[in-house]
């Protein structure tokens, strides 16, 4: 499995979770926005925990094509 990431941003250190660790953590939003027990108030924190983790996995699959790209090019170039 892979080992979480870390990245600093100012004084305050951020955890990056793997693809797979956000997955996990947006079926748990889900469920919190699905109960009727949640307000208003925390639906919309729940929703905007959603929307960056949905972020920061887009990114992740963008670096990750990107990075295959790169590759594909340099086969398609040793073939020449």
């Amino acid at each position: 499995m892979e080992e979480k990431e870390e990245r600093r941003e100012g004084a305050d250190q951020e955890t990056v979770l793997t693809i797979e660790e956000s997955f996990a953590e947006l079926e748990n939003i889900l469920e919190q926005l699905e109960s009727s027990e949640s307000s208003l108030e925390e639906s919309f924190r729940w929703f905007e925990k959603g929307m960056k983790l949905v972020k920061s996995c887009s990114d992740q699959i963008d670096q990750v094509e990107k990075k295959i790209i790169v590759l594909s090019e340099g086969e398609d170039n040793a073939g020449i």
